[in-house]
């Protein structure tokens, strides 16, 4: 007979620390996984502080860079995340949410160290390599874990904050790196902004020794016990725990009994499943936020921004991103995933419209610069509350606990190789057309809008094994949907 679960406010197991309410400890575990996030957005946004310090010769304490090294020394990072988040699915779904993350720590330290202490750009591009799994990792790593840790009421504010981190991070390496070229006046100073990348990696390494498992992967290797007293921590409802662990164990049972992992991964319905989350990948990246995010300088300087004012503006950027990321998380809560997208890809639509009209259209001057920072950053703003935290969750959401690492890494992996195909592809596409370029990522993003409106299910309000069954009759023929209720 299962013994009752200890007081919370007295007992200490591996489900949190001690005298936390059941909020404390979710908010606890968010905060742990999410410094994964937060070592993603530094990471990804302090590359272009450091670059004009590690373009100088190596007499003046550079890497002397070339545009094709610093092409390579940025990018490699994207690649790894790629290659990253398609492993890390394998690994977490085979040895566990929390120790994937403890993994990718160790991973995310060890590749700050050594692009801060990289003597050459053969290292440096290793290095960043290196990092770039570790943030590819925890892209995909952490959403899924914080979706299982959660439960379906919590779960998508929660996942959110992942986002909220992540843009943080942008923030936060934007500061660092400005704050940096300020007050210090060392050539080497690239070395401590790549430097501080280690501390959220720290963090995340001691924090995974005081978080749960996911009860879900818990059930799903055959530990009810273990799972039962997670959720007696991390639920205030004893209704809710026993109806959450009724359904992870009857999901449980019919993955048990029903195909193999690699023979699930051949059923149509989870092919057309992992079609649609790369879909979501398009959507996310043909946005167009990267070229906003990397070439904001250059687009305001073709307006006759003064260099300095246009770096600034990235920082404004990043101000942004974050208050929307804020606003994305209150509306999240309140409204389905699809309304949330398809409102977001309009006001996109019309903003990428409005900035090719402005660049194409008016002289240069102050007014025009002024116009085109605006359509920016109500870009940004309706990118980050609307599509960015949605993408993050859906990720979390749509698969099948069975196979959910990997057909999660697997989508967020080709997210990954479309952000490197945006970031390579805009310049010589500005180049070759101009500010026509917006009107093209425009009439992408029309298309993005058709493709949500007509494939995209809605997932708010399901538990996750409401969501697998969903999908499963959703994408699934007949007859697979028949024998799958078997």
């Amino acid at each position: 007979m299962q013994n009752p679960s200890p007081t919370p406010s007295t007992t200490q197991d591996d489900s949190g620390p001690l005298n936390f309410t059941v909020q404390q400890r979710l908010f606890f575990v968010v905060l742990v996984a999410t410094m994964g996030a937060l070592a993603y957005g530094y990471d990804t946004g302090i590359i272009s502080g450091a670059l004009p310090y590690m373009t100088l010769p190596a007499s003046q304490g550079g890497l002397n860079l070339t545009p094709f090294t610093e092409g390579l020394v940025t990018s490699s990072l994207t690649f790894g995340s790629a290659v990253g988040a398609f492993l890390s699915g394998y690994v977490s779904d085979r040895f566990g949410r929390r120790i994937t993350l403890r993994s990718l720590a160790l991973l995310f330290v060890a590749g700050a160290l050594g692009t801060t202490v990289a003597p050459n750009i053969e290292i440096m591009v290793v290095m960043r390599f290196i990092l770039g799994i570790a943030v590819g990792g925890g892209s995909s790593t952490v959403p899924v874990f914080i979706a299982e840790i959660a439960g379906p009421k919590r779960r998508a504010p929660l996942v959110s904050r992942n986002e909220l981190m992540i843009v943080s991070g942008q923030l936060l390496a934007y500061i660092v790196s400005a704050s940096m070229s300020l007050l210090l006046h060392d050539p080497q100073m690239w070395r401590y902004m790549l430097a501080l990348a280690m501390v959220p990696g720290a963090l995340l390494f001691v924090g995974t020794f005081f978080v749960p498992a996911s009860p879900h992967w818990m059930v799903a290797e055959g530990r009810f016990s273990e799972a039962l007293r997670i959720l007696r921590k991390l639920r205030e409802n004893p209704r809710d725990i026993k109806k959450e662990m009724a359904d992870m164990r009857q999901n449980a049972r019919e993955a048990r009994q029903g195909p193999s992992a690699r023979e699930l991964l051949k059923e149509k319905w989870i092919v057309r499943l992992l079609v649609m989350g790369c879909g979501m990948g398009i959507v996310l990246q043909f946005t167009g936020v990267n070229a906003f995010m990397y070439y904001t300088p250059i687009i305001l300087k073709s307006t006759g921004l003064g260099t300095s004012a246009s770096i600034a503006a990235t920082i404004g950027n990043g101000v942004v991103s974050v208050l929307a990321t804020f606003a994305g998380i209150k509306a999240i809560s309140h409204f389905g995933r699809r309304p949330m997208l398809m409102t977001g890809l309009t006001i996109v639509i019309a903003m990428q419209l409005a900035l090719g009209a402005v660049l194409v259209f008016m002289p240069n001057s102050m007014t025009q610069s002024l116009l085109a920072l605006a359509c920016i950053l109500v870009f940004l703003f309706f990118m980050q509350m609307c599509i960015s935290p949605v993408y993050w969750l859906l990720m979390a959401e749509l698969f099948p606990m069975k196979l959910r690492g990997v057909l999660t890494g697997s989508a967020v992996s080709f997210q990954w190789i479309c952000n490197a195909a945006v970031a390579f592809a805009f310049p010589p596409l500005l180049s070759l057309v101009g500010n026509n370029a917006f009107f093209i990522f425009a009439g992408i993003n029309v298309a993005s809008l058709v493709f949500v409106a007509l494939v995209l299910p809605e997932t708010r309000g399901k538990s996750l094994e409401q969501i697998e069954t969903h999908m499963r009759e959703r994408f699934g023929d007949k007859g697979e949907a028949s024998a799958s209720a078997v």
